[in-house]
């Protein structure tokens, strides 16, 4: 699709990441292309990190108006290293963050990463991964460790509930949170994706949760949306 063929509000939606792609000094877009389409933003290209590639995707999703990130970005390495030091670098990262037990590994294969083993909540199995984030040489990575259960469902909700009303964060208000074996499930509204993303991270500190399902629409009034395109003008 060209960018003839887009509707005012997707060229604007589209320029908007665009810009916030080249104003944070993580990314290097100078090799990334955008596509916006019913607020869901479609990155392409390349991109010579890993790490730069997650840089990308976080950037888009900062962008007032985006819906849902397609990260079609392919890591092509400058230099690349052996699988060895990848390793080796990747050991030493998941020990310098403490609150990850040492049944945490790592499998690496043709600069791609995979993780295994066990934890005891999601948010440990997110800092995992996010550990091994600028460990150079990376194309890839593939998260496997595993939530082991050790509280019920009964115990884990009031404490969820809690955690996203102290979250300052959050706006709690309109969230609802469902608890169905080691599950949880929210839903509700937000008025940003940084909100969105913040109560997820909320309930992956809970005990024995293996999944997250994550529903919360991000909704925003049409006031906001003319004086965030206003702004980038």
């Amino acid at each position: 699709m060209t960018t003839s063929t887009l509707a005012p509000a997707e060229l604007q939606l589209r320029q908007r990441v665009l810009q916030q792609l080249e104003w944070d000094s993580q990314v290097d877009a100078a090799g990334i292309g955008v596509a916006a389409r019913n607020g869901v933003v479609t990155l392409s290209g390349v991109i010579d990190s890993y790490a730069g590639k997650l840089a990308a995707e976080r950037a888009a999703k900062r962008v007032h108006g985006v819906r849902a990130v397609a990260n079609d970005l392919q890591v092509t390495l400058r230099q690349p290293r052996s699988d060895t030091d990848i390793a080796s670098d990747a050991a030493r990262a998941l020990e310098t963050h403490l609150i990850l037990p040492p049944t945490v590994q790592v499998v690496v294969h043709n600069a791609h990463v995979v993780l295994t083993g066990t934890v005891h909540t999601l948010f440990q199995r997110v800092v995992a991964a996010k550990a091994l984030r600028y460990v150079k040489g990376i194309k890839s990575l593939v998260n496997r460790v595993v939530v082991v259960p050790t509280a019920s469902a009964d115990d884990v909700r009031p404490r969820i509930v809690r955690a996203l009303h102290q979250d300052a964060d959050v706006d709690a208000r309109g969230l609802n949170v469902v608890i169905s074996g080691n599950t949880v499930t929210l839903t509700g509204t937000v008025r940003s994706w940084h909100e969105r993303e913040s109560a997820e991270r909320a309930a992956m500190h809970a005990p024995g949760i293996t999944h997250v399902e994550n529903l919360i629409a991000v909704e925003w009034s049409e006031e906001e949306d003319s004086r965030a395109q206003d702004e980038c003008c």
